[in-house]
């Protein structure tokens, strides 16, 4: 006699998840170079900025190694702005999947969220292997508070690409407006240069960016001795539940209009 086994809504939810997170690993990592390109990659992109840093600045920032100051800042921005971009085209990208009943617009978010945490791991491991090789100096002073700022800029950028990817449901020009936005974060968030180079009267016209308080914060969790002036744990944590609280109200006010157009 066959058993049916009755599953709830959390074990659905789960499940759906699971699902499309397998399938963004497969489509992802489904050429020759595989897993290995999405790791080298940003790799090499480190070690060339690292090494132009270095020979404009010298070979410590602030009493930071140039290539551990490069690395947190890139890891960090690279990761906020393709979880933020992925996050915003998962919707579009699933929609026709949205006519089975268990798969909802957000679980194909977090999905997409997920894999980009997945593939930023596997790069701060290779980071952390080749600084061995290599015999640099691996320093990590306070662990925690870099796994916090990590997954905090992490869960920011999946809640404002949830916002942007409902409203470019209904306005698919908003796309073109979110990409021109990003690209200038990556020169505005502390990855070339550190908060303490410019004085502190013009803090505020870069302070309000939680990218880059998250960076100055790592590189804090790294090398104490760097400091961290200007920036706020705090005020990281409260852009992150503020964002997650407006991408969850705008979720479940209009996800449903969102996918039947």
């Amino acid at each position: 006699m066959t058993t049916i086994v009755k599953r709830g809504p959390w074990t659905i939810w789960k499940d759906v998840i699971f699902a499309l997170f397998a399938r963004e690993i497969r489509t992802g990592f489904n050429d020759k170079f595989g897993i290995g390109w999405a790791v080298l990659s940003p790799i090499v992109f480190i070690f060339i900025l690292s090494f132009m840093r270095s020979q404009i600045g010298g070979a410590e920032v602030h009493g930071v190694p140039t290539f551990v100051f490069m690395a947190f800042g890139i890891l960090l921005v690279q990761s906020f702005l393709l979880t933020l971009e992925k996050s915003a085209a998962a919707i579009s990208k699933s929609k026709a999947l949205f006519a089975f009943r268990q798969v909802q617009p957000i679980s194909a978010v977090i999905a997409v969220g997920l894999f980009e945490l997945l593939t930023k791991i596997f790069v701060l491991l290779g980071i952390v292997v080749i600084m061995f090789l290599v015999d640099m100096d691996i320093q990590l002073k306070d662990p925690l508070l870099f796994i916090v700022c990590f997954l905090l800029l992490w869960i920011c950028a999946m809640a404002i690409g949830l916002i942007f990817g409902i409203t470019e449901m209904f306005i698919p020009e908003i796309a073109k407006l979110r990409a021109l936005a990003s690209r200038p974060l990556f020169f505005l968030s502390a990855v070339f240069f550190s908060l303490q180079d410019i004085p502190e009267e013009y803090w505020y016209l870069l302070d309000w960016n939680p990218i880059l308080h998250g960076i100055e914060l790592s590189r804090y969790a790294a090398y104490p001795s760097y400091g961290n002036a200007g920036v706020s744990l705090s005020f990281l944590l409260s852009v992150t539940f503020v964002s997650l609280f407006l991408a969850l109200v705008v979720y479940q006010r209009f996800w449903q209009q969102a996918i039947s157009r």
